[in-house]
């Protein structure tokens, strides 16, 4: 059972491990390179849209070479309120090799990654676009058969349903929602979604009848509804 997850807008800086290392990638070498054209070539004021943040200062920071950057583990440079929820720093090894192991990350610059591929800091807002290349587009076009092929036939998807843009698994997938007050929620959605990859990777859990007979912490059973390929579990939040 492989674990999809989002990433995270916001980062950890610095690292003390060896730079980007793009003979481990393929096709992301490809947007590395238009990303690293257009982020010399444009100007910080241009930046700051593309980025989406209003401090320049700021802005001048990401304008650099990422290649050149130190990196550290995927899984540890995202810092978002899922990241935060799993709390990897403070897990057993077990349960790191777990994640390491079979945890995902979709990102919008590099595509998918390993929760132990080596990063560096970066900024690619989600839904940005570069100017010579749609990563949107160019993910869905050349991830399909790739991941079909590694992921196998169990897939838990945590992702946003943005991310659907760039790979929709038509393996047997699990998804899940949140409700609180019967009522759906988004901000809280991720603080779970983090919840169960923890609670997932300490017990170990590695297929899809384990995870269903498992009983999540602070989570109570709702209903479940099937779509094709698509099982959604919905949980109350205690």
């Amino acid at each position: 059972m492989k674990i999809l997850l989002a990433p995270a807008e916001t980062k950890l800086e610095g690292g003390d491990l060896p730079p980007l290392d793009l003979s481990k990638f393929i096709l992301q070498k490809d947007v590395v390179t238009e990303y690293e054209k257009f982020i010399s070539s444009s100007s910080i004021e241009e930046l700051s849209k593309w980025f989406g943040l209003k401090n320049l200062e700021l802005c001048k920071k990401y304008k650099r070479t990422i290649k050149e950057l130190s990196t550290m583990k995927a899984i540890q440079r995202y810092t978002g309120v899922a990241f935060e929820a799993i709390k990897y720093n403070e897990l057993s090894s077990k349960a790191q090799n777990y994640i390491d192991e079979n945890v995902i990350i979709f990102s919008n610059l590099f595509g998918v990654l390993n929760a132990n591929t080596l990063i560096p800091d970066y900024k690619f807002k989600q839904g940005a676009l570069l100017p010579n290349l749609n990563t949107e587009k160019f993910y869905k076009e050349n991830l399909k058969a790739k991941l079909d092929l590694e992921l196998g036939d169990e897939i838990l998807d945590l992702r946003a349903g943005y991310y659907d843009k760039f790979y929709k698994p038509t393996a047997s997938t699990i998804t899940y929602k949140f409700l609180k007050n019967g009522k759906v929620v988004s901000h809280w959605a991720k603080h779970y979604r983090g919840e169960l990859v923890k609670q997932i990777a300490l017990n170990n859990i590695t297929n899809f009848a384990d995870l269903m007979n498992f009983k999540f912490d602070n989570l109570e059973l709702v209903e479940i509804q099937e779509k094709k390929n698509i099982r959604t579990i919905i949980m109350n939040i205690i």
